[in-house]
């Protein structure tokens, strides 16, 4: 069972990875938050030049439902080495699905299918999906299964919520139910018969070494635990990978429990967050810059404490770097 570590926009950086990676890595593959736009400023440029990333299998993901802009921002991540892309279909954010992007162009399915038409006869990589279910009503993911089976993504990342749901809820698990048994009867289909999708990737095969994931969907949402892990796995029997997001932000030794390794201690996750720490200080100037940075990590990070409220407002009110490592240090003696 591969385990992915999410995007996260405003978390998952390259200084986060690299921190992650060293203390409680390796992820079978990490996900690079979405870009938007032609041309990378220096901040994205700095998030996925591969010398920021050394020793990870890292997918960039694009969010936008313009073809020219897809295809011009997957060949510059051409050139910089990578073979994959990822379409970004979940993001819930207001101002993100108001211009049809993200869970936005759900809404839309001729558009995404016009979409997908122009981009997989054109791009110059792989691409995979991460996608939520629909945009307000479950009844919407059938159809929106079907054609996103149409076209040969190298992965399909479902995360079972509708736009409408945000993060709120349990995950809709009979409409991951649903993508699950269509894809194993679509392999059972095809044992045998060579492929034949109605668009050939514009890119040669993966070089070698590379193997292309099962046409099994990959699933990801709400597992904070081994006993959630645990639930979908053996539900799932079939699943190739588990996406982490906010269970892995929360607790940062959780890919290690999932692999059957001890919980985490405070000397790992302290000198995890030394690193995260002296990571921003180096691209950022000012203790309040860096300090809203750990601010973000830590509204996850101190659900895996008691009082996380408390510890929340605690770091909230630090006024200075020194006051935040003193925290720390109570915190994690």
């Amino acid at each position: 069972m591969k385990l992915y570590l999410a995007p996260m926009e405003g978390i998952t950086n390259h200084i986060y990875r690299r921190a992650w990676h060293r203390h409680f890595g390796p992820a079978d593959r990490y996900f690079a938050p979405f870009l938007t736009n032609i041309g990378l400023n220096h901040k994205e440029l700095a998030d996925l030049l591969p010398e920021n990333n050394k020793g990870m299998e890292l997918v960039p993901q694009i969010l936008t439902n313009r073809p020219e802009i897809f295809l011009e921002l997957a060949e510059t991540l051409r050139s910089l080495g990578y073979t994959e892309v990822n379409l970004n279909l979940g993001c819930p954010s207001g101002t993100v699905t108001a211009k049809g992007r993200g869970s936005g162009f759900l809404r839309d399915p001729r558009a995404l299918d016009e979409f997908l038409e122009k981009i997989f006869a054109r791009c110059p990589l792989r691409i995979s999906v991460k996608t939520r279910i629909g945009y307000a009503d479950e009844a919407e993911w059938p159809p929106l299964w079907e054609l996103l089976s149409r076209y040969p993504f190298s992965e399909r990342i479902i995360h079972p919520r509708l736009r409408s749901d945000f993060y709120r809820g349990p995950v809709r698990i009979e409409s991951f139910a649903h993508a699950y048994r269509s894809a194993q009867t679509q392999i059972a289909a095809a044992a045998g018969i060579p492929a034949s999708p109605p668009y050939a990737p514009a890119s040669p095969p993966a070089p070698s070494g590379i193997a292309r994931p099962s046409a099994c969907p990959c699933y990801n949402g709400d597992i904070f635990t081994h006993a959630d892990f645990q639930a979908i796995t053996t539900r799932f029997p079939a699943l190739p990978a588990v996406m982490l997001g906010r269970g892995l932000i929360t607790n940062p030794g959780l890919a290690r429990e999932l692999r059957g390794q001890p919980p985490m201690k405070a000397a790992q996750l302290r000198g995890f967050l030394e690193e995260l720490e002296a990571g921003y200080r180096a691209v950022m100037s000012g203790d309040k810059n860096v300090l809203y940075r750990l601010m973000e990590v830590w509204s996850y990070l101190s659900n895996s404490f008691d009082e996380p409220e408390k510890i929340r407002r605690r770091i909230r009110k630090a006024a200075n770097l020194a006051e935040y490592e003193q925290i720390i240090k109570e915190l994690l003696p």
